[in-house]
């Protein structure tokens, strides 16, 4: 499976945008949430890639701690050695692919990056542009212009003139060959490729995708940001079924919807083998359309070996929240002989919906046999079935 990065560079000053932080440390008002700039760029690469790397000033290491599952890397003295250094801090994690993204560009659409994405299968690089559709002069400097300084000098032909946006995608080995071969400082990263030979293929931008820098923008980008709001939050509901099985191994108690509860045998799996939390995870991620736990927690990687369920549970309703999504409800059905839930179920309900942050009423966990039919009837083992419902909030 290809696995993609995003750096997100964040290690600027941003002066012209005013304020007594940098402008991808101020905060950005909706009409339903107030984050910073930063978070909202984080916010709409996160669903779509494996790793998300932040090049932060070493100035401003105190806010970026406050993000979360991030990598922080100290950025360097221009912004050429600032994409190095988040580079770098990628070798060894197996990246084939990684985008670069001004943190400043805080409303990216997911289409925008899809498309970055979708061209890299076929290039070493892309990026996305849109060509300039207003005509273009030339200004000469002048005491004589009392309010602008300069005249008219000339006009340029636009033909073939594209204005740069971010991400820009390139084959991770390529990129960080070009970045560790070149010298002095870059527009973007589009003009290290091309120093190096690659080939970048221009995909679609957007206008809302404007990188914020001057203190009008943050107007505009507040004013984008609640017609988003209000257009998504129009009974955007979406649905996700999850379903899973373990079977009994040696051991005196199971791990149910976080409970532990006394029995003969055990459950085994690479995890704890929590089979009502994997169900509703996967459910959760299903309506997300992000794929399943196996995906964000792959069995085949030693870290997770004997891992808590909460952890997954807990990533999955973050990250739907980070795309915009509270929990509406949940239900989770065990399927077993063996052991008998009933008793247990109000101290489950208790502890998903901790998990979640949820209020209980929000989760229901109930039981069923099968009626001493299949590997449940012979008490093999144990199935659940999950079903979640999100909301867009946000």
């Amino acid at each position: 499976m290809t696995k993609t990065a995003v750096i997100i560079v964040a290690a600027g000053r941003g002066t012209r945008a005013g304020g007594t932080l940098p402008k991808q440390w101020q905060v950005l008002k909706g009409a339903a949430a107030s984050l910073r700039v930063i978070d909202h760029s984080i916010a709409r690469c996160r669903a779509q890639v494996d790793n998300i790397v932040v090049v932060h000033h070493p100035d401003d290491l105190d806010l970026a701690q406050s993000l979360e599952n991030v990598t922080l890397v100290c950025g360097g003295a221009t912004r050429a050695a600032s994409v190095r250094a988040g580079l770098e801090a990628l070798v060894g994690l197996g990246i084939d692919r990684v985008l670069i993204h001004d943190a400043a560009r805080a409303l990216v659409p997911d289409a925008v990056i899809e498309g970055v994405k979708s061209a890299l299968t076929h290039h070493q690089g892309a990026a996305p542009a849109l060509a300039v559709t207003d005509a273009l002069w030339r200004g000469a400097v002048s005491q004589d212009a009392t309010e602008t300084g300069s005249f008219v000098d000339g006009t340029q032909d636009r033909s073939g003139l594209f204005r740069a946006q971010t991400p820009q995608g390139f084959a991770f080995e390529a990129i960080l060959a070009a970045h560790r071969s070149y010298q002095g400082e870059a527009a973007d990263d589009v003009e290290v490729a091309r120093a190096a030979g690659l080939k970048v293929a221009i995909t679609r931008g957007a206008e809302e995708n404007f990188k914020i820098t001057h203190p009008e923008d943050f107007a505009r980008a507040s004013a984008l940001l609640r017609q988003k709001e209000q257009e998504t939050t129009q009974m955007d509901i979406r649905l996700g079924n999850g379903y899973d099985v373990h079977r009994f191994g040696e051991g005196d108690h199971v791990w149910l919807c976080g409970v532990e509860v006394p029995h003969g045998r055990s459950l085994q799996g690479h995890s704890d083998a929590d089979v009502g939390m994997h169900a509703l995870t996967d459910a959760i991620y299903g309506a997300l359309a992000r794929g399943d736990i196996g995906q964000h927690f792959p069995p085949s990687d030693p870290q997770w070996k004997g891992a808590e369920s909460h952890i997954f549970l807990r990533h999955a309703i973050e990250l739907a929240r980070e795309m915009g999504y509270e929990l509406m409800n949940c239900d989770v059905t065990l399927v077993c002989e063996r052991p008998k839930v009933g008793p247990h179920a109000q101290a489950m309900r208790a502890a998903l919906a901790e998990i979640m942050n949820v209020d209980v009423e929000k989760v229901s966990v109930k039981a069923t046999t099968s009626e001493r039919l299949g590997f449940t009837g012979r008490e093999e083992g144990i199935a659940s079935l999950a079903t979640a419902a999100l909301i867009r909030t946000a």
